[in-house]
């Protein structure tokens, strides 16, 4: 038997949720049983359904062997590279270098940016492991391993929670700057339904809705510098979208681009938050955080 209270970082989720977190190799037939058959109990009182939500100070006790309450340590401290765009007691905004991936993956064996961040908040007392129960800080949105640029990142569930949705709703903004080769009209919007299969994104019929706007910033040889406004979030999209119209972004080999130089050409530059207003973070609304991509100075000399 194991007692937790529940703090402010984990109240707000569902029940069943919160106790996979506690167990995560606890099988999820043993975990809905365990409802069943009185093995869960909130504030003294059984809980049969995992669908309740947890509240701040709510004592949940769990009947559960002794194996599944044993979880990896997956913390590692690493050096922080990052810049900072913008941070206060909620979020941080950094600004991602480029050759850094957001998150792990099955090919990966250095530093990410989560790695980074949490070793950051680590250094300053803002995040201590051993004091979360299912709490981590994380990334609210993610760029590509050499698309570099702006990053938020939660230092708390609720903040979590709340940029999740403003970014699920559109309420906050996103802007990049990128040089693009080709012929561009001075302004422009481009929807098209894209698919992602064998880890490349094309232009179907069978895809989902991508939608941007740009404007050309200067022009030079054949080369646009290029703010974009992303309106939807898919994988690989500003560089799909531009090469599907015979204009790939300068460096991006993999989408037609060509050259090495700039690697792909492609910086989160700009985003302007937006939240409820009942929102913790409205404090924040209309706010503009700005960096300059590290290629904008060779393009404009």
């Amino acid at each position: 038997m194991r007692e937790f209270t529940v703090t402010e970082n984990d109240a707000g989720q569902r029940l069943d949720k919160f106790i996979t977190k506690l167990m995560p190799k606890l099988p999820k037939s043993m975990l809905y049983k365990g409802l069943r058959k009185n093995c869960v109990r909130v504030n003294g009182k059984h809980r049969k359904d995992g669908a309740v939500f947890v509240a701040s100070g709510d004592v949940v006790t769990l009947y559960f062997s002794d194996e599944f309450f044993e979880t990896e340590k997956n913390f590692r401290y690493v050096k922080p590279i990052f810049g900072i765009a913008y941070e206060d007691e909620n979020i941080l905004v950094t600004d991602k270098p480029v050759g850094v991936l957001s998150h792990a993956d099955e090919n990966s064996n250095g530093d990410t940016l989560i790695d980074m961040v949490k070793s950051y908040l680590y250094d300053k007392g803002e995040y201590s492991p051993e004091n979360e129960q299912t709490f981590k800080p994380a990334l609210c949105n993610r760029l590509d391993r050499n698309t570099g640029g702006l990053v938020i990142a939660a230092k708390n569930a609720r903040a979590l929670r709340e940029v999740n949705e403003s970014i699920k709703l559109r309420k906050i903004r996103k802007f990049y700057t990128a040089i693009v080769t080709g012929k561009l009209e001075a302004s422009g919007h481009l929807e098209n339904k894209l698919l992602r299969e064998d880890k490349v994104t094309k232009v179907s019929d069978d895809g989902k809705t991508a939608s941007l706007d740009y404007r050309v910033l200067s022009e030079k040889n054949g080369l646009n510098l290029v703010e974009i406004e992303l309106h939807t979030g898919r994988t690989h999209q500003i560089r799909t979208q531009f090469a599907g119209i015979g204009c790939p972004l300068a460096g991006d080999t993999k989408y037609g681009g060509g050259g090495q130089k700039f690697r792909q050409a492609l910086y989160s530059t700009r985003l302007i938050l937006g939240f409820d207003r009942d929102s913790s973070l409205a404090y924040l609304n209309g706010k503009q955080i700005e960096i300059k991509a590290p290629f904008e100075a060779d393009f404009k000399e």
